[in-house]
């Protein structure tokens, strides 16, 4: 029998108007300390984002949510964050900010298969 693991996830949200506090999912980034992994996965809802400001910089955010990922894959693309440990940079991801692209508290979870529970999140907020 396959043994439950701990791991961390928050919510990607893209806030386009942060004084207005309005936002969408737009990804997740999924932590586990012991198997020694971090993946984002994310998705950009066009859409629902010019429903809430019609005048959203696409490209920035496109980059800035490309960003997330480099840096949670420890791709060093002129980012020192990316050169981080792997927890240093789950906590650096997900710390409060106050920017177009902010992340939910961080919320824990048991899994067997950490792929799969990201998956899963990841249809449940942001599909």
């Amino acid at each position: 029998m396959q043994e439950n693991k701990l791991y961390e996830y928050a919510v990607i949200r893209i806030v386009p108007r942060v004084e207005r506090q309005e936002f969408i999912n737009a990804g997740i980034l999924l932590f586990s300390k012991k198997q020694k992994y971090l993946n984002c996965r994310y998705e950009l809802n066009e859409e629902k984002l010019r429903c809430l400001y019609a005048e959203t910089d696409l490209a920035f955010i496109r980059q800035n949510l490309q960003s997330f990922e480099d840096i949670a894959h420890g791709r060093y693309n002129q980012s020192p964050i990316a050169l981080l440990d792997m927890p240093e940079r789950f906590r650096w991801l997900t710390a409060t900010r106050s920017t177009v692209i902010q992340c939910s508290k961080v919320h824990p979870g048991l899994c067997i298969d950490e792929e799969e529970t990201l998956q899963k999140l990841f249809d449940q907020y942001v599909s």
